[in-house]
């Protein structure tokens, strides 16, 4: 079976994992039961690396992992994240950034408490808190090292300048970004930094939020609740040149007998064994058409025809306060 491995750490992975934050909330309604059949068959198909975040449903979704997973924590490489504050019983979308070094310690027992574990395979800082210099977050990670409670750190929406201070106090295994043909920003900012000291980039919505499926072609088609409605790329005329842009991926998926998906997948997997995409899904039939991505090659003529034809993506991937804490 294909492996990849995180960083310089001896994590070695599917090359493909598993994003779980719909399983909790965002994405229209939610189905438990539905979630834990995912999860199953993601570790009965050889897919091993499961991501959450303590945010994700304001502690629900590691609960959640806990509840499928407490008998197979032995199969499971696990990543989870702190940092965004979400108090419950406060309006949606009320949330605060915290990175102090005493947050960081209480965010990580907490989370172990939840996930009915003694140990977190990868911990990341979610977002960076403007008010704590990175240095200080990352000694205060470091020490959930040395006790015993964190394997590998790492971090989420950094710019490259950032990444490099914090990989000078402690070592980074991996930077966590959102990474897709129609999201590049990061070509340019953190992943080249990754590149040279060695970091794995583990890309978030590689599928651009389910868009380059090809299965979004109207907004009607995304649940009443669903988040999307008010994200910029998929609304109005932002929406409309969008897609446009899927020609090309569903022409080559049309060649290759794949699904649209399933290429978006590849051209990741094809820009670097660095790279390691976890599309999230609560849904059975999307993880394995995810996980057969992972068997398609794509030579370097399709890479290029891809990268081309998505270089005019219309919108930004958040609105404008969302922007304010991406490649911080």
């Amino acid at each position: 079976m294909k492996t990849r491995r995180i960083g310089k750490s001896e994590l070695t992975v599917f090359p493909i994992g598993l994003g779980t934050m719909g399983m909790s909330e965002f994405y229209g309604e939610t189905d438990e039961k539905q979630s834990i059949r995912t999860l199953h068959a993601a570790l009965d198909n050889g897919l091993n690396f499961i991501d959450t975040a303590d945010a994700y449903g304001i502690g629900d979704n590691e609960e959640l992992l806990n509840k499928a997973l407490h008998g197979r924590w032995d199969k499971v490489t696990l990543a989870t994240k702190f940092g965004i504050v979400r108090p419950k019983g406060q309006p949606n979308g009320e949330r605060r950034f915290d990175g102090s070094p005493a947050y960081v310690k209480q965010a990580c027992e907490a989370s172990l408490k939840r996930l009915g574990r003694e140990v977190i395979d990868l911990y990341y800082l979610h977002r960076v808190d403007q008010f704590t210099p990175i240095e200080d977050t990352v000694r205060a990670m470091a020490e959930l090292v040395k006790e015993g409670k964190v394997r590998y750190i790492g971090l989420s929406e950094v710019s490259g300048g950032t990444l490099a201070r914090a990989n000078a106090v402690h070592p980074i295994t991996a930077v966590q970004s959102e990474y897709s043909l129609w999201s590049r920003d990061i070509e340019t900012t953190s992943l080249p930094v990754c590149r040279k000291l060695g970091i794995s980039l583990v890309a978030y919505s590689p599928l651009g939020r389910g868009f380059l499926s090809g299965k979004i072609t109207k907004i009607e088609d995304l649940a009443p609740d669903d988040y999307r409605r008010a994200s910029p790329r998929f609304m109005g005329e932002n929406f409309k040149k969008n897609l446009e842009l899927l020609k090309t991926i569903e022409e080559i998926a049309k060649d290759k007998g794949a699904k649209a998906s399933q290429i978006a997948l590849a051209w990741l997997l094809g820009q670097g064994e660095e790279i390691i995409p976890i599309p999230g899904t609560k849904r059975l039939s999307y993880l394995l058409e995810n996980i057969a991505a992972a068997e398609i090659t794509l030579n370097a003529e399709e890479l290029v025809r891809l990268s081309e034809s998505f270089n005019q993506t219309a919108g930004t991937r958040y609105d404008e306060a969302g922007l304010k804490f991406t490649n911080s």
